[in-house]
C-alpha cells in the first residue's frame, strides 16, 4: 500500500489500516534502518492511572522504596 506525505508533512493511513487498528489516535514513531515504524499508542488518562494505582493497594512506604530502588 502507498501512503502520500503531503506538503505539511501530514501522512494519511489506508482505511484498510485504520480499520485493522481500531480507534488509535496516537503512533510512536521510529525510524530503523532506514523505514518508519508506526506503534499505535493508547494515551491514558490521569484518572485511569490513578484507579490502577488504587487497584495495586500502594501507601506511600511503597512508593518510597521504589523510589529508593530506582535511584540505586
Amino acid at each position: 500500500m502507498l501512503a502520500k506525505l503531503t506538503s505539511k508533512n501530514q501522512l494519511t493511513l489506508p482505511k484498510s489500516i485504520k480499520k485493522e487498528i481500531g480507534d488509535i489516535e496516537y503512533f510512536d514513531i521510529k525510524v530503523v534502518g532506514g523505514q518508519i515504524i508506526l506503534t499505535p499508542v493508547k494515551i491514558q488518562s490521569t484518572d485511569a492511572v490513578r484507579d490502577k494505582l488504587a487497584a495495586l493497594n500502594l501507601n506511600e512506604q511503597d512508593i518510597a522504596d521504589a523510589v529508593a530502588w530506582a535511584r540505586k
